[in-house]
């Protein structure tokens, strides 16, 4: 599933109108869609939907949407910001023929009626404006948009009144209590005022609860404040051949796909089968680092994981995790240049390498000794060693081409050198991949993972179950394991970081959004790997 700038749309739907497949066409299966989306989740049998109605291709859409939905047995009405022309709109001719109720904007004065629709209806669509939004909304639309957004907090105050007049509590409420009714907004592609590019999020918009958007979903529904506004994303396929796509370089990441790269676990295999991961975390400062990200390795699948920790540590770690094994480090508090030197001696015995997680700031001979080391197996670089280089000039010359890093925006901004804008992920993403050479998964909601040929894969999970410490070290002990288990780098990196997500989903459903701890969202790989291969 691709995700698209604004400009990558509007090419990939003239390319398709182009070749045979119509704007009218697409407009159909569109609307289609649309209505369909609503319907699945809500009976509409007997509901009053309001249609509010731009004058562009989304309020074509909406159009469409709103006769399948008269043809569902909604009552259906339509709010028309600027008139159309039957004998131009075969759109607006249908709903006519069909005998449905529309208004144009310009005979209601002072928005009485569209203020009368809004306080019986149960389901408003918005399909002002589409998502080749750029600029703030002014004039009638601001006009019609407040009257829009008075008009539901209106509705809502009576659905509220209605549903705590319909219940009297006579003992301890329930700690969670079904949320009031409101009516449901949908938007149809984008919120009206959200840019599709950059996030952005006019003032005057409206909040939805669904989002039907069409052939691939935009760079703007996955960057805040915007993202925060689409409520549940849903993508409808109209038409567009995936070949007059194959050029836009994001991905955004699927149950389908991300099983798809999930490795193979035959029958007969043993430890070896499933790799040796290093990880080289801990200091005296950070002693659960190394833990989390040894559990991470080993939930993820890898058949052996190796801890090189201080000394002082490993009785502590070995206690919390007995079944990772621990080299004899000679460094007692944290890793210097001797540390280094033990684990290039057994270094050939692993298929991949983790370095950074807790090694705090008295680690930088170790990085310096082990990063100067030639041959090193697949690599990935989290936390402080990603701090270290972020401190050497041309740091990416230091490490081997092709390594996975896994910066938090603050890394980010410390590896760039300066202040970054965390609202451009993508772009961030691929012009820092290509010009150090590297994989770089930048985290955060949404994480992005990009490579120096310039794909990049976006993870379309955000949730505040990950916002723990010490789910970093988890994310970089998955993607360690799954490059011990001969997962190609990019592939381990986004496979990684999508089974992160989806187990922090897990655990919040289990445990609740707030209070998910790291070592949780681990125990909840397996699960998730599970539903994977399963297709769910």
């Amino acid at each position: 599933m691709k995700v698209f700038t604004v400009a990558e749309m509007v090419s990939a739907e003239k390319s398709a109108d182009a070749a045979g497949h119509s704007y009218d066409e697409m407009m159909e299966r569109a609307g289609q869609s649309l209505a369909e989306a609503i319907t699945e989740r809500v009976d509409v049998t007997g509901k009053n939907i309001l249609v509010l109605v731009g004058p562009g291709n989304n309020g074509g859409d909406g159009l469409v949407a709103g006769r399948y939905l008269a043809q569902a047995g909604a009552d259906v009405a339509f709010y028309l910001f600027k008139p159309r022309d039957a004998a131009q709109d075969v759109n607006f001719a249908k709903i006519q023929e069909m005998g449905l109720f529309a208004v144009d904007a310009d005979f209601d004065q002072r928005h009485r009626v569209l203020r009368t629709r809004l306080n019986i209806s149960d389901i408003v669509i918005d399909g002002l404006l589409g998502t080749g939004v750029a600029r703030p909304i002014g004039g009638d639309l601001a006009q019609l948009m407040r009257q829009a957004a008075t008009g539901i907090a209106e509705r809502t105050d009576i659905l509220r009144t209605q549903h705590d007049n319909a219940r009297v509590t006579l003992t301890a409420p329930h700690l969670t209590k079904s949320p009031s009714p409101r009516p449901f907004i949908v938007a149809v592609d984008c919120p009206s005022g959200l840019n599709c590019d950059t996030g952005a999020l006019d003032p005057l918009a409206l909040p939805a609860d669904l989002t039907v958007t069409f052939a691939g979903p935009k760079r703007g529904h996955f960057v805040f404040p915007g993202a925060a506004a689409c409520g549940e994303l849903i993508v409808a396929d109209i038409g567009i051949d995936p070949a007059l796509t194959a050029d836009v370089p994001v991905t955004a990441a699927t149950p389908q796909l991300m099983g798809s790269l999930l490795p193979f676990r035959p029958k007969d295999g043993h430890k070896g089968t499933f790799g040796f991961a290093l990880i080289a975390a801990g200091s005296r400062r950070y002693w659960g680092a190394p833990a989390l990200a040894g559990l991470g390795a080993l939930r993820a699948g890898c058949g052996l994981v190796a801890l090189a920790v201080p000394a002082q540590l490993r009785p502590s770690l070995a206690m919390q995790l007995p079944e990772a094994t621990y080299l004899l480090i000679p460094d007692a508090e944290d890793l210097g240049s001797a540390s280094a030197e033990t684990l290039l001696k057994h270094m050939q015995r692993y298929d991949a390498l983790l370095v950074g997680p807790g090694l705090g700031p008295d680690s930088a001979e170790f990085l310096h000794t082990l990063f100067a080391a030639p041959d090193l197996p697949p690599l990935v670089i989290d936390a402080d060693g990603l701090n270290y280089l972020a401190q050497q000039a041309e740091w990416w010359k230091h490490i081997p081409p092709g390594s996975i890093l896994t910066p938090h925006p603050g890394e980010m901004a410390r590896l760039v050198g300066e202040g970054i804008d965390d609202g451009d992920r993508i772009a961030l993403a691929l012009e820092k991949s290509a010009e150090w050479n590297q994989i770089v998964v930048l985290k955060g909601a949404y994480t992005v993972i990009a490579t120096p040929e310039g794909e990049a894969t976006l993870i379309p999970i955000a949730t505040p179950a990950l916002a723990v410490a010490g789910s970093g070290d988890v994310l970089a002990g998955v993607i360690v394991s799954l490059l011990a288990q001969k997962v190609s780098p990019y592939n381990a990196a986004r496979l990684g970081a999508y089974l992160h997500a989806r187990a922090g989903l897990h655990a919040a459903q289990v445990i609740g959004a707030a209070g998910v701890l790291a070592r949780e969202i681990a125990d909840h790989i397996p699960s998730t790997r599970t539903a994977l291969l399963q297709g769910r």
